[in-house]
């Protein structure tokens, strides 16, 4: 059995930087919700469990909704939500920056939350009609710019928020700023490209084999797991490193902060990896390497004095940041036709685990120790094993054809 994938006549690099520029953007303003945990906590007396609850209620709001707007959108694109989103984040970013209880932060994340429901399933699908059939290296393109931004705000927090006050993330309010203009640019594309027929850079539409249903949902099963063992884990890095460096090392919060920018950075870094490998190799296989290749690194990670712990972080970012690109690529795949509906699911899955897995372990933490944490999740990647049930997408057919 055989689906049409659509895919553009030419890679649009232009749309595919300002899109993965945007990205940037996005997730340096979100990326500021954990670097000033240590503030919040001091200022708001909260405990671990409460931080926990605050990226728990990000990522719900995150999460719940993007397979929704990814559903809609597959059926009535809306070029100008990409704009209106980062509204969400720009409001949700003021309320946070002057938030005097625990409860206004709460509402504050949820606003940044759905602006991020809607920013990413949409997108998602504009790197997928700029990608000229170079599918994972678009995605890989777009999700280096939210990495990098993911490593930036720790940086940027370290540099502006830590030493001023909670109130300086109202500097931050200039990157949503000019998000929403970079946005709009690109709505403007977006619109103009959704009904103009395609074609594929040989002349026909990429047809990939679609499994039967039982495989199908096999297939998407091991990926949920693969996707619950990544985020677990980057949970426990994004949300709890600095207490761990601190904890165990006795750091100060700016440099323990700047060690949580090397692991950021080094996950941007690998992001580009996965997607043009599994272009030319196959997505089954970079999932493999990631996932489970990762798993030697996270075991040793509790057992390093700090120089090792950093060198460790940096081969656990890059390894393991080349899987969601990949996975994602994958799954579009495995359900042709359902480029939103997929990216929203994924995202919204990817969010989710990071929410709940922050909120799981920050309990855990209060009732053991950060270090018994990182013990715990350094066993996580070895469900990379599962992998190998995952069928082969890689071979394809082409059928001639200009339609959408």
């Amino acid at each position: 059995m055989y689906k049409e994938q659509v895919i553009e006549s030419r890679t649009v690099f232009p749309i595919l930087l300002a899109i993965s520029f945007s990205h940037l953007l996005n997730d340096t303003i979100q990326s500021l919700i954990p670097s000033t945990y240590p503030l919040l906590k001091h200022s708001l007396h909260l405990n671990f469990a409460q931080l926990g609850l605050i990226t728990f209620c990000f990522q719900l709001t995150a999460s719940l909704l993007q397979p929704f707007v990814g559903l809609f959108t597959d059926r009535r694109p809306q070029p100008w939500s990409l704009a209106t989103g980062m509204c969400f984040t720009l409001v949700g970013l003021v309320v946070l920056s002057l938030a005097p209880t625990f409860q206004l932060v709460l509402v504050a994340v949820a606003l940044v939350g759905v602006g991020s429901s809607i920013f990413h399933p949409e997108s998602s699908r504009v790197a997928y009609l700029a990608s000229g059939g170079r599918t994972g290296l678009a995605q890989s393109l777009f999700q280096v710019g939210g990495n990098a931004g993911s490593a930036l705000g720790p940086l940027l927090a370290a540099l502006i928020v830590a030493p001023f006050g909670r109130s300086h993330i109202l500097w931050f309010s200039l990157a949503a700023l000019l998000a929403i203009a970079i946005l709009a640019k690109i709505g403007g594309w977006y619109k103009k490209n959704l009904n103009r027929p395609r074609r594929s850079r040989t002349g026909g539409a990429l047809m990939a084999p679609v499994p039967g249903r039982r495989k199908l949902a096999v297939s998407l099963g091991i990926l949920l797991v693969l996707i619950f063992s990544k985020y677990f884990y980057m949970a426990s890095m994004s949300s709890y490193y600095i207490f761990y460096l601190m904890d165990k090392f006795h750091l100060s919060v700016q440099n323990a902060q700047l060690h949580l920018f090397l692991f950021l950075f080094a996950v941007a870094a690998g992001t580009l990896i996965g997607g043009p490998v599994g272009d030319r190799v196959g997505r089954k296989y970079v999932i493999w390497f990631s996932i489970l290749g990762v798993a030697p690194f996270t075991l040793l990670l509790p057992y390093g004095n700090l120089f090792w712990t950093s060198v460790l972080s940096v081969f656990i970012g890059v390894i393991l940041a080349s899987a969601f690109s990949a996975i994602l690529v994958y799954a579009q795949e495995l359900v042709p036709g359902k480029v939103g509906l997929i990216a929203g699911l994924f995202f919204g899955l990817a969010f989710g685990m990071g929410g709940l897995g922050s909120a799981v372990l920050g309990q855990l933490a209060d009732r053991t120790s950060i270090g018994y944490v990182f013990h715990l999740c350094s066993f996580l990647p070895l469900l990379g094993l599962l992998t190998g049930f995952l069928p082969d997408t890689k071979k394809a057919t082409r059928l001639k054809t200009d339609s959408l």
